[in-house]
């Protein structure tokens, strides 16, 4: 079953917290332990929290601590974009969706509430945090003050922006309909959404519509005199009290509220004592405007009459008052019961819980969002840490992604160089970071000097080295790391940053070697595109590789791309898809495909296809309609290396696409190669990514 899911809306007062607590109650039932989310709340003053968070952790007892339910406040989403830090928002709320992941069996997750600043800006934003996450989505509106057209209008464009996305929609619930349009909704919602989605439509109900006292005392910040424990009573009407008595006590109305400045005790004496006659209706409250406090003998009066509702002083005048609580939105609290057992029982009698639950059961994420799979790099790296040696210690983005590295204390880092020359760069380029709790090695000094070139001359003593050129070799910052990697004096290596790939990797193909049963080297680009990770290869090591060589990087390339997250389907790239076209090029590729579904009949594999057929849905069907790869594919295997190294760039440079690696795949340890036109980020992820293949290799 997937671990969560996220009830989304597209406007104010839509009525999703029925939604929440409906589901909410449905999953505690079925599940130990349910956690709540909420990635956006809106802005509260000091000691004020999100009442969403806490009518579920009031009402179903959560084992959750508030800070804890929540990624950031309307405020500081709005501040974080303002600077162009979306980066920040979707790093901070994965993290904090992670944490609790590890914590509960299922997570119910809601989106923010479109009331105040910021507005423009939530629904964009919701869809995105959905996507990242990697969560399907229940999508809420309301049916109030819209026309039939409207609506449904509205909910397609809602629907469309999330499957845009990739998100997959499980239930659209039409909330507020009028009874009598219930299954007419229902009939048009369908025409408009795929056909297995879950549609429910839930009727207005007036008892969840009428405000309490409660809510008024929130909407206005007001104070509580009397009645504390009656505040949950619900408001039918407002009426202001402005007119002698005997002519305002024919206004009452049952449920109302009496609006009146805090001085007219005549008015204030008159509403409780009604309240207490048979010949009147009762009443929910008094609501004291002007911030006046009646005089000290009706406030003695009125302790001594155990009045049946509550009294609450509000700052606002009387006008401004009556004003106001027209606009006022009635919300579910964590002390009202009864709407919350209402929204529970409408939720459970309208909503197939069933349907939904099975849809989740049924859901499989295959996409993983670049956002999800840098989370996972730094998460995976972390669950056992390893050593990895850089040769370029004296480069300062090496030096930056070690600083990041060291500050996270996810990898233990050594670095190649003079460490007066490191310290100075260090210095020089203001980095963060600690050369004493770092090591750093002179490869013409280092202790390990002789050991390794004795061990480099034994094997490759065949290929006439002497002693004194492995003596002069192992002085290389590349033979050095590589010795360094074959010894278990480290994990892993990057480099490339200053040197070519022959300089890097030639040293691990002399040493390291391949692994037992692998005949080939290759490479993989793990490319994070906005709306997905793919694979790409082979990018930078084999030139024009034979059928058999395409195979064996295909094989590679997808065995990696599920150890880091993303279920492989792999496009054998060519100039024609299927069996349209015809040449030596294409028929290497038709050969390797055969060969692939021959050694590993678990791969999903197509090929030839074209790369728009193999990544365009709409090309795929038409192109290839029976394929199972065609239009989905997240492994692209091209068929030569010019072609490779060519596509990679311009899809990064066009895209704004983060390409990390390569990473060197088949070696006995991991080596790996960074282009020398990196960026820290480049670094830093290759490190992860070699950190991550060491505990695989172990």
């Amino acid at each position: 079953m997937n671990k969560a899911v996220y009830i989304a809306t597209i406007e104010a007062f839509s009525g999703k917290s029925l939604v929440s607590i409906g589901l909410m109650n449905e999953l505690l039932i079925r599940k130990n332990k349910v956690g709540y989310f909420r990635p956006v709340i809106n802005d509260y003053p000091e000691g004020k929290y999100d009442n969403h968070i806490m009518t579920m952790m009031r009402y179903f007892n959560l084992d959750l601590k508030y800070r804890d339910a929540y990624g950031f406040s309307r405020s500081e989403i709005v501040d974080l974009l303002n600077k162009g830090q979306e980066k920040k928002i979707l790093e901070t709320i994965i993290r904090k969706y992670k944490k609790l992941e590890k914590k509960y069996d299922f997570i119910l997750i809601e989106g923010s509430d479109f009331s105040g600043e910021g507005t423009m800006i939530e629904f964009e934003l919701n869809v995105k945090l959905a996507a990242n996450l990697s969560i399907p989505t229940i999508l809420v509106s309301s049916g109030i003050s819209k026309t039939f057209d409207e609506y449904i209008g509205n909910i397609k464009l809602a629907y469309d922006s999330f499957k845009e996305e990739n998100v997959e929609v499980l239930a659209v619930i039409a909330n507020k309909i009028k009874p009598k349009n219930l299954k007419s909704v229902v009939k048009k919602i369908k025409k408009v959404v795929d056909k297995d989605t879950y549609v429910a439509a839930v009727p207005r109900d007036e008892n969840l519509l009428k405000p309490s006292m409660r809510d008024i005392l929130n909407h206005f910040d007001g104070k509580v005199l009397f009645g504390e424990n009656h505040l949950e009573k619900p408001v039918k009407k407002y009426e202001v009290g402005a007119m002698q008595l005997r002519h305002y006590l024919n206004r009452l109305r049952d449920k109302s509220v009496v609006i009146t400045p805090g001085d007219r005790a005549d008015l204030i004496l008159g509403a409780i004592q009604a309240d207490k006659s048979d010949a009147y209706p009762g009443i929910s409250g008094l609501v004291l405007t002007g911030g006046i406090m009646p005089e000290k003998p009706v406030i003695k009066l009125i302790e001594g009459l155990n009045t049946s509702f509550s009294i609450i002083v509000v700052p606002p005048n009387t006008y401004e008052t009556a004003t106001k609580i027209a606009d006022l939105k009635p919300r579910i609290n964590p002390y009202d019961i009864r709407k919350i057992m209402r929204s529970i029982g409408l939720f459970k009698k309208y909503v197939g819980v069933k349907q939904i639950l099975d849809r989740l059961v049924k859901y499989e994420n295959e996409n993983m969002t670049p956002s999800m799979f840098l989370y996972n790099l730094e998460e995976w790296a972390g669950r056992e840490r390893k050593k990895i040696v850089l040769p370029e210690g004296n480069d300062p983005r090496i030096l930056k992604a070690a600083c990041r590295l060291q500050a996270n204390g996810l990898v233990d880092i050594v670095l190649l160089g003079k460490r007066d020359q490191v310290c100075s760069t260090v210095k020089n380029e203001g980095i963060n970071l600690d050369c004493n709790k770092i090591e750093i090695i002179d490869t013409e000094t280092a202790p390990q000097l002789d050991a390794y070139a004795r061990k480099l001359y034994e094997l490759r003593k065949h290929k006439g080295v002497t002693e004194t050129t492995a003596y002069d070799l192992v002085k290389d910052v590349s033979y050095f790391g590589t010795m360094m990697v074959l010894n278990g004096d480290a994990d892993g290596m990057v480099s490339g940053a200053a040197h070519t790939t022959q300089h890097t990797i030639r040293p691990a193909l002399q040493l390291i070697k391949t692994k037992p049963g692998v005949k080939l080297v290759s490479s993989v680009f793990f490319m994070c595109l906005p709306d997905r990770v793919s694979a790409f290869a082979d990018c930078a090591i084999n030139p024009n590789p034979n059928s058999e060589e395409l195979a064996e990087i295909a094989i590679a390339t997808a065995d990696s791309a599920k150890k880091f997250g993303i279920k492989p389907k792999v496009a054998m790239l060519s100039y024609s898809s299927g069996s349209s076209g015809k040449g030596e090029d294409v028929e290497k590729v038709r050969k390797a495909t055969e060969i692939v579904k021959q050694k590993r009949s678990d791969i999903l594999v197509e090929g030839p296809i074209q790369y728009d057929a193999a990544v365009d849905p709409e090309v795929g069907k038409k192109k290839m309609p029976d394929s199972p790869v065609a239009g989905q594919a997240s492994v692209l295997i091209f068929p030569d290396l010019n072609t490779g190294n060519n596509t990679y760039k311009a899809v990064q440079r066009e895209t704004g696409a983060l390409a990390i690696g390569p990473m060197l795949q088949g070696l006995n340890k991991p080596v790996n190669d960074l282009s020398r036109g990196c960026t820290v980020d480049d670094v830093y992820n290759t490190i992860l990514l070699t950190a991550i293949q060491a505990q695989e290799d172990k």
